[in-house]
């Protein structure tokens, strides 16, 4: 019993280790490299405009939006959103965030297949995180498997997004580097730290999808278990 109970607390702990120490991982090297200038000296807004600009992408608008690190595309409203240290900033680390979030602009011009297909998955992705921990729970608690399979199959929506999120965020890093020295924005030299950058901001995204999968198989096995009682 006692061991059950140890095992459980370590796995609990560790999908709560794991995620924070992907996101300290971004802060510090976020914080590291937004110190460190480029060869270009371009802003984030500069740097992303002008990837945009030598890719043929003229419908995008980049704006500045509140918050750390809430960079992001919107697909939907053709917006490139920069928080303001990326906006303005002319770091390392600007420079590859900005051009990481025009990858998903270039992604979005070109009709990359993995990012059409995870926007396919977004209604059933939402459902699925809403609905899968009411359903689980209920499934556990009142004993009734065919619930508990319910919950599982939303909950694997989710997940499946989680996986898909994977191949579409690191393209856009791949495109992200190729653009910073194609278009001159860094210098060889400076490819090293650019990536380090990119390969910090990746962490997150394994970590949720890792934990994700994790949360999957548990209930699975745990479903597998209530049949054979």
């Amino acid at each position: 019993m006692l061991g059950g109970l140890g095992g459980y607390i370590i796995y609990i702990a560790l999908l709560m280790i794991i995620p924070l120490w992907a996101q300290s991982k971004v802060k510090s090297t976020y914080k590291k490299y937004s110190k460190v200038g480029t060869s270009s000296s371009l802003t984030g807004a500069e740097v992303a405009r002008k990837i945009m600009n030598d890719n043929g992408i003229y419908d995008v608008d980049v704006q500045m939006t509140r918050g750390v690190l809430s960079d992001h595309y919107d697909p939907r409203k053709k917006v490139l959103r920069l928080s303001e240290g990326v906006y303005h900033g002319k770091s390392m680390a600007s420079s590859a965030i900005a051009a990481h979030e025009v990858g998903h602009a270039i992604q979005d011009a070109t009709d990359y297949a993995f990012l059409r297909f995870r926007h396919a998955l977004v209604p059933a992705a939402t459902t699925g995180s809403n609905l899968s921990f009411f359903l689980i729970l209920a499934g556990i608690l009142f004993s009734m498997p065919g619930m508990l399979l319910f919950g599982i199959i939303f909950m694997s929506a989710a997940v499946l997004f989680q996986l898909v999120t994977l191949p579409v965020e690191f393209d856009a890093s791949n495109r992200a580097m190729a653009q910073l020295v194609s278009t001159g924005v860094i210098k060889n030299n400076e490819e090293r730290q650019t990536k380090k950058v990119l390969n910090a901001a990746a962490l997150t995204y394994v970590a949720a999808a890792l934990v994700a999968v994790a949360e999957l198989v548990r209930f699975i096995l745990i479903y597998f278990a209530a049949g054979d009682d």
